[in-house]
């Protein structure tokens, strides 16, 4: 957009729709001469004054500065761009992108959307509902293939620099500092776009959005990563427990529908570079590592930032988003968030009309410069029960204060340290399929004794508090062995309707109905199919999950092997969370070797002996009282016992 019109649209936060002038000529023939095309802003939001059906479509070749698979020529990544007819020399707009591994393997969104292209080999067809909603809105969206993936040269890398530095790139281009060539090779400016640039996207999409906005590449104006990760060592583990065995090849051959010898070298690369002998974190892992790696860093973050992830996703776990999460509040990057009680979950299927909305205003104002108050209110939406949401200053809660808990010798949880000297003990055990234990297994019947784990249970709660930050297990522990896996889980014991982030859909049911969002084409619609909470009633629920190989206790890098016979101070933080405790509810600590959902360990067979003493855990807690330790309840003794032969599915693993 021109400056001048820029500043017209602050000031009044409305401009004139499109005119035409009528002007006879001499011969007596009228000439149509139209007006520079203008964005319609109203309400502090753009207006859909451009035609869908009209628009460009067309595709490019931007160079990246990298040679991923080797073959002596920098490597093109492919963008599939859609924007109004009108951009151009007379108007110019900003960039919404998503950049994205999944578009010719799994397909985008809830219903699997793939791209679909013409004869000429231009896209007719963009998935999700982004370029549907915002090209009519004064917007162009790409659609980038992501380095080694659909219709770009080269190898994906799981989160390397390759898949970084491509999607930089295009960002570079749109601001003149890249190359880029037409499907007949000559070259090409985007000289319709202001530059600014908005990436957004789910899991690996939101997560090529952190990476390029930790390289601070200049023009990336803000990022939306949804369910994203932020590191992928922790992706892939949790301080060196690991929940898969060969992720990041496999992940690099799954997005690749190349024929497999042109980059089996660079998986290779790929699976030495992980280091599933150990789970350390080393090199390797600093090159995909966002946060503080060695190519990109929290502290290079120029653009804003707006999250949305699911605190019960167990796939891209909530440590990605609440140590993203620090970093920028640490910089002071504006920020916004919305944290969602689903599983790997978009949030156009959890809260489809308010978030199309939230959306829409948050790229107004950070890549039209429109101010229209969408950082005014709260920075943090969050849903605390099926369909509850609240909002609140900041994430965690402000009001949010630590409650120790601590384990006592009669298997209780509550404020008082345990007698000095007082023990309990369990083996990291392999269980009945020879791996370690089921998590329906460790929670089951928490007061009888087990010998494969330990269990702590509060007195019922006697108000209701809620879970806000994330909680940290400290225990002072012995070994027989050299390692053991640990593995902390905070349990809430009490029959409640929740969502079903642990069942089909991960806390959404698709139905056959649909709702339209944005401007269709014969080829491309705007319509998709709605959804709906799937709820459970239990009597059980795990609110906090948190694993450590004990030999990397005091470093992710160099591992120190234990003395037997030696107590150790071990912590650890466990995943971050929200979570309501509703009174009545029994809160407990189960401590345990190795967990058999969620890591591919195989047990050590180290007995573990835990003093109870040195013993605790800490959670943050947002009470309505002052003092949070009222929320337990002294310890009495009662004939509660708990549910026995417990059954909890494991959460899917969907990639997208």
């Amino acid at each position: 957009m021109p400056r001048r019109s820029l500043r017209r649209t602050r000031r009044h936060a409305t401009i004139a729709a499109l005119t035409a002038a009528t002007v006879i000529g001499a011969g007596g023939v009228a000439e149509a001469r139209l007006a520079v095309p203008k964005i319609v802003v109203k309400n502090g939001v753009t207006q859909p004054v451009f035609s869908y059906q009209d628009a460009i479509r067309e595709h490019v070749y931007v160079e990246s500065p990298i040679d991923s698979d080797r073959d002596g020529r920098p490597d093109r990544v492919n963008v599939d761009i859609v924007r109004p007819k009108e951009s151009g020399r007379g108007l110019k707009v900003p960039v919404i992108m998503d950049a994205s591994p999944y578009y010719d393997n799994s397909g985008r969104g809830n219903e699997g959307e793939r791209k679909v292209y013409d004869a000429a080999g231009n896209p007719v067809k963009f998935p999700l509902y982004y370029d549907n909603y915002f090209v009519p809105r004064g917007y162009a969206f790409l659609a980038v293939d992501m380095i080694g993936t659909t219709k770009s040269d080269g190898c994906p890398t799981s989160g390397g620099a390759p898949d970084v530095l491509g999607a930089k790139a295009v960002v570079d281009w749109l601001n003149g500092r890249a190359k880029a060539y037409r499907p007949d090779g000559s070259p090409v400016r985007a000289d319709w776009s202001t530059g600014r640039t908005g990436m957004i996207g789910k899991s690996y999409d939101g997560t090529l959005a952190n990476g390029v906005a930790a390289t601070g590449v200049k023009g990336l104006e803000t990022i939306v990563p949804i369910s994203a990760i932020s590191s992928w060592y922790d992706y892939s583990r949790m301080n060196g427990v690991k929940y898969w065995t060969d992720e990041q090849p496999w992940l690099a051959d799954y997005v690749d529908t190349d024929p497999p010898a042109k980059c089996a070298a660079v998986r290779a690369e790929l699976d030495a570079g992980e280091d599933d002998a150990t789970g350390n974190y080393n090199a390797y892992w600093s090159e995909s590592n966002y946060r503080r790696g060695t190519v990109g860093d929290v502290g290079n973050v120029r653009a804003s930032v707006f999250a949305f992830h699911g605190v019960n996703d167990l796939n891209v776990k909530t440590n990605h988003f609440s140590a993203w999460w620090k970093g920028l509040a640490e910089r002071g990057v504006t920020r916004k968030v919305w944290l969602s009680q689903r599983g790997h979950v978009d949030p156009f299927d959890t809260r489809r009309d308010q978030w199309v909305a939230t959306l829409h205003q948050w790229f107004d104002h950070e890549l039209h410069k429109i101010r229209n108050g969408v950082l005014d209110g709260p920075r943090a939406d969050i849903e605390v029960g099926p369909d509850q949401w609240i909002t609140q200053a900041d994430w965690p809660s402000p009001g949010a204060r630590a409650l120790t808990l601590r384990p006592g010798a009669d298997g209780s949880l509550g404020t008082a340290p345990a007698a000095k000297g007082t023990t309990a003990t369990y083996t990291d055990a392999p269980g009945p399929q020879g791996s370690g234990h089921s998590e329906g297994e460790l929670v089951s019947d928490p007061t009888a004794a087990r010998p494969y784990r330990l269990a702590y249970v509060s007195a019922p709660l006697p108000a209701a508090a809620r879970i806000s930050g994330t909680p940290a297990a400290r225990l002072k522990v012995k070994l027989d062995k050299p390692t053991a896996n640990l593995t902390a889980l905070l349990v809430d014991y009490g029959t409640d309707t929740r969502v079903d982030y642990l069942g089909r859909g991960e806390g959404i049911e698709t139905l056959t109905t649909e709702s339209c969002h944005g401007e269709s084409t014969a080829a491309d619609d705007a319509c998709y199919k709605q959804t709906r909470t799937r709820t459970v009633t239990s009597d059980v629920n795990v609110v906090g999950r948190g694993w450590l190989d004990a030999q990397n206790r005091a470093s992710l890098s160099s591992p120190t092997p234990l003395t037997p016979g030696r107590y150790y101070d071990v912590r650890w933080q466990t995943l971050s969370q929200e979570y309501v405790l509703k009174k009545g509810h029994r809160l407990a600590l189960i401590v345990a070797g190795t967990d058999a959902d969620y890591t591919t360990e195989t047990p050590t067979g180290a007995q573990v002996t835990v003093d109870l003493a040195g013993s605790s855990v800490s959670v943050p807690v947002v009470a309505g009282g002052a003092d949070a330790s009222a929320l337990v309840a002294p310890k009495t003794r009662d004939a509660w016992r708990g549910p026995r032969e417990v059954v909890l599915p494991r959460q899917p693993r969907d990639l997208y």
